[in-house]
């Protein structure tokens, strides 16, 4: 019967790249690593064009980077020097995991979705994210950073898990994730420019 839903494979590919993208706003690497294991183990297919990602040298890299940047999110001021490449990087790997589900597309409108829909869905949750942590460091002097930095690797290895084993149900996690991002992290942002005003007052 699931067959007979016009675009079935079309729909499932958006709900597992916008799980991946989602993911890799949380972390960049934890998501490409969670995918080169499946895929090197072919727990799920991957594409002639993103068969990179299934080799042993791509899993050894992203295992090693995923381990590196969970690890660096804990040390002070580290934290913050990451989120100001993290951005750029989760649109990048958004982008990358979401085209490797929409490769019967075309070139061009296979990248022009995985920029707009993982690029952005990544970007939005990265940015959020380094917001929070922002104002984490303000109002805790950094003691509050490690709760951040452990909620966005949980959120990275649930979302990616979900994308692959249950995509419907990521999709909707990373529409209320995206939500709750934006909501909380204009509150974030909006708090510490607030606060840095204050701060040049009084001097």
């Amino acid at each position: 019967m699931l067959d007979q839903i016009p675009y079935l494979q079309h729909i499932l590919s958006a709900f597992v790249g916008i799980g991946l993208a989602a993911a890799s706003g949380f972390r960049v690497f934890l998501p490409m690593f969670a995918v080169s294991l499946a895929s090197y183990f072919h727990w799920i297919p991957m594409s002639e064009s993103f068969e990179w990602l299934s080799t042993l040298p791509a899993l050894i890299t992203t295992g090693i980077a995923m381990i590196t940047e969970i690890l660096a999110y804990y040390i002070p001021f580290v934290d913050h020097l990451l989120d100001t490449i993290s951005i750029p990087m989760a649109t990048i790997a958004g982008s990358v995991l979401f085209a490797s589900q929409f490769t019967e597309l075309g070139t061009f409108p296979q990248w022009a979705l995985a920029l707009i829909a993982g690029g952005g869905t990544a970007a939005t949750i990265s940015s959020g994210f380094a917001g929070i942590r922002a104002a984490s460091t303000a109002t805790t002097g950094g003691l509050g950073n490690s709760v951040v930095g452990t909620t966005e690797t949980a959120g990275a290895g649930i979302m990616s898990v979900l994308a692959m084993v249950a995509p419907f149900i990521a999709a909707i996690f990373a529409v209320i994730t995206l939500i709750l991002v934006i909501v909380f992290g204009r509150k974030a942002w909006r708090k510490l420019k607030n606060r840095k005003q204050l701060n040049s007052n009084k001097l």
